[in-house]
């Protein structure tokens, strides 16, 4: 098994496996977090619900890009992963916390696609500043 793990294409394959069904678990972690239902308002074309949601999904894919970069076992590459993840949900609630004057949620809810920009680049940037962490 482990020779097999030497091929490059076997190698791609399996991390790309692990993080798209990480990535997954993370959004249903997401979808619990947030008051709203991210795909029933992307669906009904919510523009700052995508946003939102592309932001998560641009952050936990770059936070495992850098994990996969830096990390050889699955394993390592999973438990860095999880723990960027951790600290973009972290992110999240940063923002609602520094945002006394409305709630995000209910901002994103409603349309308002200036927070979910500012959500979007939350996730990207914090995704970048997780990313260079990681060991």
């Amino acid at each position: 098994m482990e020779n097999l793990m030497q091929n490059p294409f076997v190698e791609t394959a399996a991390n790309f496996s692990v993080a798209v069904l990480s990535l997954i678990v993370f959004l249903t972690v997401f979808e619990t977090i947030t008051s709203y239902k991210n795909w029933e308002e992307i669906k009904s074309g919510n523009m700052a619900v995508a946003l939102a949601t592309g932001g998560k999904i641009f952050g936990v894919a770059n936070i495992f890009r850098f994990s996969i970069e830096h990390n050889d076992a699955i394993l390592t590459m999973v438990l860095w992963g999880t723990y960027g993840f951790v600290l973009l949900v972290f992110s999240y609630v940063m923002f609602e916390f520094l945002t006394p004057m409305f709630k995000v949620d209910e901002e994103i809810k409603a349309d308002n696609r200036a927070v979910g920009l500012i959500s979007f680049i939350i996730s990207v940037g914090m995704s970048f500043v997780i990313g260079a962490g990681i060991l």
